[in-house]
């Protein structure tokens, strides 16, 4: 009988976490594979759950020692805290080296395990290449993610062309969709009275959903984009539903904000630290309309026919369906935008909305190539594919 295939999977926060889900269900349960989930990130960090609790309850055995949280947010800790992960891969992988290590999207804490592979031969395999978000370094670490890699798995054609003009062979790419919308496709959801009373919401008032995260190339502008947001919701009369930005250097700047925003309208206001990721899902079904700079508002919310009012430049260059409303960072423009999107009549010109982003089918296609693909001499030795000269 064949060895079985070991796929390291690398997940460093709540948001990679959820996108993996109907992906890490299909490796462990694959005969022919071998899960190893190496857990990393703000998983630990006690400021956002921890979440690490959350993949526990699952049920999901995970590599151990690998912490590498920074002691702060501010540039200095985050990038000390980069090496400290590359020496914890590197720690893992020489004690047991996998046949494949899967990474997703753009943390910067994912560079972490892809450095640490490099020395060893391992074939990377990466997850949501080919994305644009101009607003955010995550840009930069995407991108750097994807020269490392030797596998792609892309949500669109768009995504696909990018990863190819960035010299890729045209046999390592496969766009497959995303892997989050699986979820939505899979997992049944709670009633919206279940979501209300959960979350002690009033089930006969709407609901914005509220996810704002730093905008890391506009650090100095941070606090005045914080009052801006706050200064719309302030003016709204619904109710809000508040959830903690990612780990990204400044995220205290929101979380000191959101929780006294919180507390100073606690009728209406709740504050989730981490709703885990079906309970989100089920939030996005439940909600009015969504309110922030998360890219899920772009890529899941279209699966939920939501309204969403992206603020700001983070998600730039991310290509959009008819269900958002971009705006700046004014208050006034904000507040406008949350009552178009609140309206019946937006709503109701979102029904039938297809996302561009899957079928929920794309973890079957993933574990069928992971499974199958030859991990060879070819895998490994990269080619670079020059674009046909320009006249």
């Amino acid at each position: 009988m064949a060895a079985r295939r070991s796929v390291a999977v690398i997940t460093v926060a709540r948001s990679d976490f959820g996108l993996y889900e109907p992906l890490l269900e299909r490796i462990r349960d694959d005969p022919a594979l071998e899960l190893r989930l190496m857990v990393s990130g703000a998983h630990f960090d006690a400021k956002f759950g921890p979440t690490v609790r959350e993949i526990e309850a699952q049920g999901y055995a995970f590599e151990r020692g690998l912490e590498m949280h920074p002691a702060g947010d501010d540039p200095a800790s985050v990038a000390a805290s980069i090496g400290v992960g590359v020496q914890a891969f590197a720690r893992a992988f020489a004690a047991q080296r996998p046949d494949l290590v899967l990474v997703l999207g753009d943390r910067i804490e994912m560079l972490c395990g892809a450095v640490a592979a490099i020395p060893f031969n391992i074939p990377l395999a990466h997850l949501y290449g080919g994305k644009v978000s101009e607003g955010a370094i995550d840009e930069l670490t995407r991108h750097a993610l994807t020269k490392m890699s030797h596998l792609h798995f892309v949500t669109s054609q768009t995504h696909a062309n990018r990863v190819l003009q960035m010299g890729e062979e045209a046999w390592r790419v496969f766009n497959y969709g995303s892997p989050g919308l699986d979820r939505i496709h899979r997992y049944p959801r709670a009633s919206r009275a279940e979501v209300c009373g959960e979350f002690k919401l009033d089930p006969a008032q709407p609901f914005l959903l509220v996810t704002f995260h730093p905008v890391t190339l506009e650090a100095r502008d941070r606090r005045a984009q914080i009052e801006a947001l706050l200064d719309a919701l302030q003016r709204y009369d619904g109710q809000v539903v508040l959830t903690y930005p990612n780990a990204d250097a400044g995220h205290a700047d929101i979380i000191d904000a959101f929780e006294a925003f919180a507390a100073a309208n606690a009728q209406r206001v709740k504050l989730l630290k981490n709703a885990g990721a079906r309970r989100y899902f089920d939030l996005m079904a439940a909600a009015t309309a969504m309110v922030g700079n998360s890219s899920s508002g772009i890529g899941e919310a279209p699966s939920f026919e939501l309204p969403v009012v992206n603020i700001g430049t983070r998600q730039a260059g991310f290509g959009r369906a008819a269900n958002v409303i971009d705006v700046g960072y004014q208050a006034a423009e904000i507040g406008a935008a949350i009552h178009r999107a609140v309206s019946p009549e937006f709503r109701a010109g979102l029904r039938g909305l297809k996302n561009p982003y899957g079928d929920g089918r794309s973890s079957e296609r993933i574990v069928d190539t992971l499974r199958s693909i030859a991990l060879d001499d070819r895998l490994l030795r990269k080619k670079f594919i020059d674009l046909p000269a320009r006249p």
